[in-house]
């Protein structure tokens, strides 16, 4: 009966899977859990208090009890107001509003002991993910309209304890990638303004990743892990609509066909450390990076047409590598409840308003984070997290005047909320 239970909570997490708004810098996803998001990520690799921690280190699952499984689910809540400063858009007109929305990050967990020092798990979640969508009108629509990423992250584990101080862990990802990218085709007329390119690409790959987590003494811990960098050759359809289409008087690009792009996504490293001070006080810290700077200019190519295998479009990116430092803190109030605390400083991968995307507004941002766990009893344990993201203010100055999508320049009001639950329990 259990066994079936948690058959259907793994697919109803792997059903709701869906688009998410970046919250970290970039378009990563930190939350793929709620347990962490009130120390905001600290100690990541480190804590290992429930089967999340297959997508943070697999390793950490040597510290669970025999059987145990978690559910989460985290609502997110970006703005980007974008206010203008003097942009070339010709018949292009208004701020577009607010591109951010609400989205939902489901993901599910569950970890199993073969023997005293042999784990397996298997975890779903989204680590990459952005919406942004203007309303109309929209000064840079020749730029971006609506930028839609999505990922699916099945991820299958093993760890093995080695001794009471040392456990490893080490994990393969099946990851699928769709992007969905609308434009308005150029700012020459009213026409070519009115009309929209549409590009729907997918794509499924592979990647893995590794962990390790020392017990230096019974009250500090230190996790290191690794997730590897994931290539995907994106493939679809590009489609016009709209009154140019049939006239295109700018050479005969606007017309339906395939087309692909090929994006790497980044790598990650984590080195964590919990320190549990005394009975009730527990420090956590975290300093991450990423590998931004594969992504570098994304070439939308023909495949199908009198165009077949030439470029279209290159976004130029751009991206450079970042660092991610958290601090975190627990506090014991009573045997049910514990309170977490934490904050962070999240480096974005944009260089700076030239190369900056209307597409991703993105800038450097400060979480302030609170959250509260709740031991029902010995099996079953509720976390509670909110985070507050202040994102400093992100100028955009990108000049796409010579490919006829003009310039964008203006400055970004802009910040994020996030809400978390999750549920885990051992049987």
């Amino acid at each position: 009966m259990k066994t079936r239970l948690i058959a259907q909570l793994v697919t109803v997490a792997l059903a709701a899977l869906g688009s998410g708004s970046a919250s970290a810098a970039g378009f990563q996803l930190l939350e793929q859990n709620a347990s962490g998001i009130g120390n905001a990520y600290a100690g990541s690799a480190a804590v290992a208090e429930n089967a999340s921690t297959i997508y943070f280190n697999p390793a950490g699952m040597t510290q669970l009890q025999d059987r145990e499984y978690s559910i989460g689910i985290d609502f997110v809540r970006p703005t980007f107001k974008f206010k203008d400063r003097g942009s070339i858009s010709g018949p292009l007109t208004g701020n577009g509003d607010d591109a951010g929305s609400w989205a939902i990050i489901p993901n599910g967990y569950l970890s199993w002991a073969l023997s005293k020092d042999l784990y397996v798990g298997v975890g779903l979640g989204a680590p990459f993910g952005l919406v942004t969508e203007y309303d109309d009108p929209w000064i840079g629509a020749a730029q971006a309209i609506k930028f839609d990423i999505t990922t699916y992250n099945i991820n299958p584990s093993i760890a093995y304890r080695i001794n009471d101080k040392v456990s490893v862990g080490f994990g393969v990802n099946w990851q699928r990638m769709d992007a969905e990218y609308v434009r308005a085709a150029a700012i020459v007329n009213p026409a070519l303004a009115a009309t929209r390119a549409t590009l729907d690409v997918s794509n499924d790959a592979w990647g893995w990743n590794v962990g390790a987590l020392f017990t230096l003494s019974p009250s500090m811990r230190i996790g290191v892990s690794y997730r590897s960098a994931i290539k995907h050759e994106l493939d679809g359809d590009l489609k016009i609509s709209g009154p140019a289409k049939d006239g295109d008087p700018i050479g005969g690009t606007l017309s339906n066909g395939a087309a692909s792009v090929d994006v790497e996504l980044p790598d990650v490293f984590v080195l964590s450390v919990v320190q549990q001070l005394d009975r009730r006080w527990e420090m956590l810290g975290d300093i991450s990076w990423t590998g931004w700077s594969k992504i570098d200019q994304l070439d939308i190519v023909r495949r199908s047409g009198p165009s077949i295998n030439q470029t279209v479009q290159t976004l130029d990116a751009d991206f450079r590598d970042t660092w991610r430092i958290a601090l975190g803190a627990n506090y014991q109030l009573n045997d049910a409840w514990k309170l977490k605390f934490g904050i962070a400083y999240d480096q974005t991968p944009v260089k700076g308003p030239a190369t900056r995307l209307v597409s991703l507004p993105d800038s450097n941002r400060t979480w302030f984070t609170f959250g509260g766990q709740w031991k029902a009893d010995k099996a079953s344990t509720l976390d509670l997290g909110v985070a507050y993201l202040n994102v400093s203010e992100s100028k955009i100055n990108n000049n796409q005047v010579r490919e006829l999508r003009g310039t964008v320049t203006g400055v970004y009001d802009a910040r994020v909320w996030i809400l978390g639950a999750q549920y885990s329990r051992a049987f």
